[in-house]
């Protein structure tokens, strides 16, 4: 039976509370809330915490809102909750697809937003589907809140901008109109980690493409994105041929390794396919041909 090493364990009653129990316990400390990401870790022994922190209880961070022209989502909401939000599903219809495909019945009731974006996983579908719409981060330390362009959140694999004594409180997404987004994803098993996955996030003006995003996700794109793909979708015509220009890109600039779940060409050619796949079905939903 794999276990942890020993830890001490603490319980946050608000967000002040969370973070005075970071600042005590300093860098060996670590939040908790669902833990399906850090507790594999540290039964494989490749995290090893000194103290966990609780924040089941605290207030504040579970809440899916619109609040002036951004819709913001708390650090606590469940993936299921996610699912299942009609403000979502109206505006970015994106997290529904990629919820669908997110592990299991007891992952998704458990886990939340802010461990995913937090955890920074290469293949994690939230980091993917933020990456996709773009946004911004809020996180807060004893000193107040900052606020952290989505694209500039993720440093590396399993790196944030979140510092040892901060706390993520919450994602935010603007409000735009004439948008479609979608998800689509391989895995080898049913609630797998992606083998290959892409978001797309589409806002039309007439025929053109007025903005465009793309995340990826297991594919070793850089934040998740390819900037030149992205761009080269801006100011053209919504048609298959642009989709694929920019896809082509992301095949050609993404840098997937060969491992069990692949080889890299494979990889790539996932990646081709799925951009072009969400392209096509983010435009549908964008000229409301599709729910």
């Amino acid at each position: 039976m794999q276990v942890p090493e020993t830890f001490d364990y603490e319980r946050a009653s608000n967000i002040d509370d969370a973070i005075a129990l970071l600042e005590r316990h300093g860098d060996e400390a670590r939040l908790i809330a669902g833990g399906h990401s850090l507790l594999p870790m540290m039964k494989l022994r490749l995290a090893f915490p000194e103290v966990l922190i609780d924040i089941n209880d605290v207030p504040d961070l579970d809440h899916i809102r619109i609040d002036g022209d951004e819709i913001a989502i708390g650090a606590m909401v469940r993936h299921a909750a996610i699912l299942d939000s009609a403000l979502l599903a109206e505006h970015y219809p994106i997290f529904r697809d990629a919820e669908r495909v997110i592990a299991d019945p007891l992952v998704r009731n458990r886990g939340t937003i802010g461990g995913s974006f937090c955890q920074a996983d290469p293949a994690e579908d939230l980091s993917a589907v933020g990456a996709a719409l773009g946004g911004s981060v809020v996180v807060r330390s004893s000193s107040g809140s900052r606020t952290v362009p989505m694209r500039e959140f993720h440093e590396g694999p399993y790196e944030t901008k979140v510092g040892d004594a901060e706390i993520l409180t919450e994602v935010r997404f603007p409000i735009r109109n004439a948008t479609g987004s979608a998800y689509e994803k391989v895995e080898r098993r049913v609630g797998d980690w992606a083998v290959a996955a892409a978001g797309a996030f589409v806002q039309l003006d007439g025929d053109m493409i007025a903005d465009a995003g793309i995340g990826l996700a297991a594919v070793g794109a850089d934040h998740f994105i390819v900037p030149d793909a992205e761009a080269a979708l801006r100011g053209k015509p919504a048609i298959r041929e642009s989709f694929e220009e920019a896809a082509q890109l992301c095949h050609d600039q993404c840098s997937p390794v060969t491992d069990q779940r692949g080889p890299e060409d494979y990889k790539r050619h996932l990646a081709r396919e799925l951009v072009l796949r969400a392209l096509t079905r983010a435009t549908a939903r964008a000229r409301g041909e599709e729910s």
